[in-house]
């Protein structure tokens, strides 16, 4: 079934409701089904932007290959498929059951490295556990379309967070998928706990390196330890909202620091990276935790913020469009309401901001269509699905 709707110029109906501007299912807004509605940025932005669909809380974005479609998480344990070409959104079924409250709910989405053959895609959510107990989880299931709507079969829970923790928030799970395809990696957050980023007992404050089906990949550092020590890759982490390969193949992760020390690291597998005993920010109570020293035994981050950018997702450009930036990354940010636009350089480990650009809304995640166009999601529960384009000439 999801075959038949990739092919949107078969089915009248969908084109119908593209042009009277309404929505196949759901309460999501289509402010503009194919142009978008114009969204006022500050003078001088490099971007254009239009808005397309009002979110409740998004959080993730991914597109769709070879269609160009989109699929789109909200925090509540919502999802949407919107179509550009047409401007037809369509309700998800099939998700799993969200603990939702605090930084928990639906998280991050991704499409299998083989998905025009299997149609599967992957998600991450917060899971209840027994009592008030939480932990991030990721599944993985077949996306069907029809023009009505879109389901997810099968789905399967693949992986966990080891132990449950008793808080609402640092549940990190970003997806990346490695470039050849064989290998997924999930950022696992601190769950607020701290000491256990340092403990490789458990996978918390770490990033784990799987197999497609969930299971402990060949090579980890901590290859034949008991699970979940065998799922780590990297560890003394914190809370890691941003993950992504750069074009030459170089995983990179960023993450919330405290108060001060938000951090970019350019990940290799069994690098501690100092979380709790090493950071460039402080603890919430006042409570000072040392700054990163060259002989502190730690990986130090490629750049760091203070004060803290508060990062949501991020993505490396590869496309033409905005051709002289191709390469560099992209960063949403939370808390400063921008994007910020990152050049990395994986051969001294090192980074360095190159702009920063505000936004009228805190950014959630950011990804890049095929014609190197930019969709953006923004957070609150008033936010909206984004378009960037280059701004024009005057």
């Amino acid at each position: 079934m999801r075959n038949l709707f990739l092919a949107a110029t078969l089915f009248p109906a969908t084109i119908a409701l593209a042009s009277c501007g309404a929505t196949a299912a759901g309460d999501s807004a289509i402010l503009d089904p194919v142009a978008g509605t114009p969204v006022e940025l500050e003078d001088g932005s490099p971007f254009s932007a239009q808005a397309y669909l009002d979110l409740n809380e998004g959080w993730a974005v991914a597109v769709e290959p070879d269609t160009g479609n989109l699929f789109i998480t909200e925090k509540g344990g919502t999802a949407k498929y919107f179509q550009p070409a047409t401007g037809t959104v369509l309700d998800i079924t099939g998700l799993p059951e969200v603990a939702y409250g605090g930084q928990g709910g639906l998280g991050d989405v991704a499409f299998a490295p083989d998905y025009a053959e299997s149609g599967t895609v992957y998600l991450t959510w917060a899971k209840a556990d027994e009592g008030n107990a939480r932990r991030a989880a990721a599944g993985k299931g077949t996306l069907s379309c029809d023009e009505a709507a879109c389901a997810i079969s099968d789905f399967t829970q693949i992986w966990q967070q080891e132990p449950a923790i008793e808080s609402f928030g640092h549940f990190s799970h970003r997806l990346a998928f490695a470039p050849d395809g064989q290998h997924l990696f999930i950022s696992s957050g601190d769950r607020m706990q701290q000491t256990p980023a340092q403990d490789t007992t458990n996978n918390l404050g770490s990033i784990v390196r799987l197999n497609l089906d969930g299971t402990p990949a060949a090579g980890n550092p901590f290859e034949g330890e008991e699970s979940p020590t065998n799922q780590i890759w990297s560890y003394g982490q914190r809370n890691m909202l941003g993950l992504d390969f750069d074009n030459d193949g170089q995983l990179w992760a960023l993450e919330h620091g405290p108060r001060g020390g938000d951090e970019l690291n350019m990940v290799e597998p069994g690098n501690n990276y100092g979380w709790p005993v090493r950071s460039n920010g402080d603890n919430y109570d006042g409570r000072d935790i040392p700054d990163h020293t060259e002989d502190d035994g730690f990986v130090k981050p490629a750049i760091f913020w203070n004060p803290v950018i508060a990062p949501g997702g991020m993505t490396f450009l590869s496309g033409d469009l905005f051709a002289d930036w191709q390469g560099q990354l992209l960063v949403a940010n939370l808390g400063t309401q921008s994007i910020v636009r990152i050049a990395t350089d994986a051969a001294t480990g090192t980074a360095t901001e190159e702009a920063r650009y505000a936004f009228p809304q805190r950014l959630r995640d950011i990804a890049e269509a095929a014609d190197g166009s930019l969709w953006v999601v923004e957070d609150t529960p008033n936010g909206r699905l984004l378009r960037l384009t280059p701004a024009a000439a005057e």
